[in-house]
């Protein structure tokens, strides 16, 4: 298992996907499974930063690991509660242009991962948990 704590600051997320993309390589993920992954943790991430704390300070615990042939990532922060698996799916009939803002980034999380999973973290704030197969889905190549 690989973990770090970052400062929540847009600029600290590179350090999150590089953990992310050094966990995917050194186990072999193909390289659709490692963009999926580093993508939704990236947007997770940027999410706590600018949804969750509001750009105040604050943290951002991040571990992943390969469980079996998936890796796992979670995320845990002290921001107010907020379960991303509530929120509903875009209408994708609207047209872009035409769409209320935001709920787009969320989508891609669930696009990108084979599962999203919240819970409260004890003493207040979220545990976020993506996970994604190396095994290749519909359409990709290992």
């Amino acid at each position: 298992m690989a973990a770090i704590t970052v400062d929540a600051d847009l600029d600290r997320l590179a350090e999150v996907r590089s953990l992310v993309r050094d966990v995917a390589t050194s186990n072999g993920a193909p390289p659709a499974c490692l963009d999926d992954l580093v993508q939704a943790v990236d947007e997770a991430a940027t999410n706590i930063v600018l949804h969750g704390y509001r750009r105040q300070p604050g943290s951002i615990d991040v571990a992943a690991d390969l469980i079996g042939d998936t890796i796992v990532v979670e995320l845990a922060d002290r921001a107010p509660a907020f379960d991303p698996t509530a929120f509903p799916e875009p209408d994708l009939a609207i047209p872009p242009m035409r769409r209320t803002p935001g709920g787009m980034g969320i989508h891609l999380i669930r696009l990108a991962t084979d599962s999203l999973e919240h819970r409260p973290r004890p003493g207040g704030g979220n545990i976020l948990t993506l996970t994604r197969s190396l095994d290749p889905r519909p359409k990709e190549e290992r």
